[in-house]
C-alpha cells in the first residue's frame, strides 16, 4: 500500500516536520502546546455535565458516565482534530508543493502525525481517569494500539481526498467541519444506543465511527477483543480500504495541477 510505504520510507522527515508543526501551532501563546490538551479536556467536562447531570442520556451499568464518555469520545477527537488541521495542509505548505523534487504526498501526513501526538496524550488521560475512579486497566487496553491504527488509516484516506479537493474548492474545509459536527450526533458518543430513535438503532453500526467508538469502550469497559466482532471488523476494514483507494486515487490524479493553482 503506497500510503504505508510513504509513511515508513519518510518516517524521519515526517516525524521532524510533525514535531515542528505541533510546536509552531501554539507558538507565541503563553501556555504554548498546553492548549492542544486543554480544549478536549474542557469539552469533555462540558459534555459530562450536560449529559450526565442534565439530560441523563448515558447507559445503565456499573461504570460512571464520565468513564463511558471519555473512552468513546477518544477516536472522535482524533478524527476531528486530524481532519480539520490536515485539510488545509497543501495550501499551508504551498511553498513546498511547488518544489519539483519534494514528495508532496507526505505533506498531509505531517498534520495527521501532529494530531496523533495529542491523541496519544488523551489516551494517557483516559487511563489516569480510570485509575482515579479505581477501575483497573486490563490487558484489553493494549487494543488501543490497534484501534488507533484503524482510526489513523481512515483519517489518511479521508484527508488525501479532502485536501486534494480543497486546493480547487476552498469551501471544502467548511463542509468537512459541518459534517464532522453532524457525525458526532449520529453515533453513541454521548447518547447510549438505546436512547436513539428506534428507527436509527439498526443503522448506527453502518457508520464506521461506531466501530471505533465501540472498540475503545471494548478496551476499557466491555473487555472484548476486536476479533470477537468479526462482522463489524470486516465491514470497517472494507470501508477503510475504499477510503484509501478513493483518497489516494483522487490525490494522485489531481497532484499534477496543484502547483498551477497554488
Amino acid at each position: 500500500m503506497a500510503t504505508i510505504k510513504d509513511l515508513l520510507k519518510n518516517r524521519r522527515i515526517i516525524l521532524q516536520l510533525a514535531s515542528n508543526d505541533f510546536r509552531n501551532k501554539f507558538a507565541g501563546s503563553y501556555l504554548g502546546i498546553f492548549w492542544a490538551f486543554v480544549q478536549p479536556i474542557v469539552n469533555v467536562t462540558v459534555y459530562w455535565f450536560i449529559f450526565s447531570k442534565g439530560l441523563k442520556t448515558g447507559p445503565e451499568g456499573d461504570y460512571p458516565f464520565l468513564l463511558w464518555l471519555i473512552s468513546g469520545i477518544c477516536p472522535w477527537f482524533f478524527l476531528n482534530d486530524a481532519l480539520n488541521s490536515s485539510i488545509n495542509s497543501l495550501v499551508e505548505y504551498s511553498y513546498i508543493v511547488k518544489k519539483v523534487r519534494f514528495n508532496i504526498s507526505i505533506i498531509p501526513l505531517i498534520k495527521i502525525i501532529s494530531s496523533t501526538f495529542v491523541h496519544a496524550f488523551f489516551i494517557f488521560i483516559v487511563v489516569i481517569v480510570f485509575l482515579i475512579y479505581q477501575y483497573p486497566i486490563t490487558i484489553y487496553a493494549i487494543q488501543t494500539i490497534y484501534y488507533s491504527f484503524c482510526t489513523l488509516l481512515l483519517i489518511i484516506g479521508l484527508v488525501y481526498f479532502a485536501a486534494a479537493i480543497h486546493i480547487f474548492f476552498r469551501d471544502m474545509s467548511q463542509i468537512v467541519s459541518i459534517l464532522l459536527q453532524y457525525s458526532m450526533w449520529t453515533v453513541p458518543i454521548m447518547i447510549a444506543d438505546q436512547n436513539f430513535p428506534a428507527v436509527m438503532i439498526p443503522l448506527l453500526k453502518y457508520n464506521p465511527l461506531y466501530y471505533l467508538i465501540q472498540g475503545y469502550r471494548d478496551c476499557f469497559i466491555d473487555r472484548i477483543w476486536f476479533w470477537e466482532r468479526p462482522g463489524m471488523t470486516f465491514y470497517y476494514w472494507g470501508i477503510v480500504l475504499a477510503a484509501l483507494w478513493i483518497g489516494r486515487g483522487t490525490f494522485r490524479r489531481l497532484k499534477p495541477h496543484f502547483a498551477d493553482v497554488l
